[in-house]
């Protein structure tokens, strides 16, 4: 994985800067993001009645699938900015939830650099636009445009 200085990387702006590994979301995942919201709706945590809707079991909590962003970029095998002494999350443009995330099935992202400007010297603001693709689906599960800052 190369590592590059925030000039570099702001001359990728508008390319593909990688895609993630692959993370399992399985019923335990979703049963403990469940905990954690209290979303205990039935079609994330009941296996029995979920079966009987048109998912044919139990599907991820979308803001779960929005919540794995950070695992997967870390995990993304595009060039990584040097010297990075904090990173935070700083929100969203936008979030589509396009396609359920059943349980068993593997998530990964995809990163387009949208945006890379520095706002104060030293600090970097960077806007992704990050597709997760479910395994052996066509439609992804969410895209974002999902804006950080970094400090070098």
């Amino acid at each position: 994985m190369a590592t590059i200085t925030p000039q570099e990387l702001q001359t990728k702006v508008g390319e593909h800067l990688g895609t993630s590994d692959w993370v399992l979301v399985d019923q335990d995942m979703i049963n403990k993001f469940a905990d954690a919201t209290g979303d205990h709706q039935f079609i994330h945590v009941d296996e029995e009645k979920a079966k009987l809707t048109p998912f044919g079991g139990t599907i991820a909590h979308g803001f779960l699938t929005l919540s794995l962003m950070p695992l997967l970029g870390a995990s993304t095998d595009g060039p990584k900015v040097g010297g990075v002494k904090m990173g935070v999350n700083y929100g969203c443009n936008k979030v589509r939830f396009l396609s359920p995330v059943r349980s068993g099935k593997r998530v990964r992202s995809h990163i387009k650099l949208l945006e890379l400007e520095e706002k104060r010297p030293g600090q970097w603001q960077q806007t992704n636009e990050v597709t997760v693709e479910i395994e052996g689906e066509e439609k992804p599960a969410l895209i974002a445009e999902w804006i950080s800052q970094f400090f070098v």
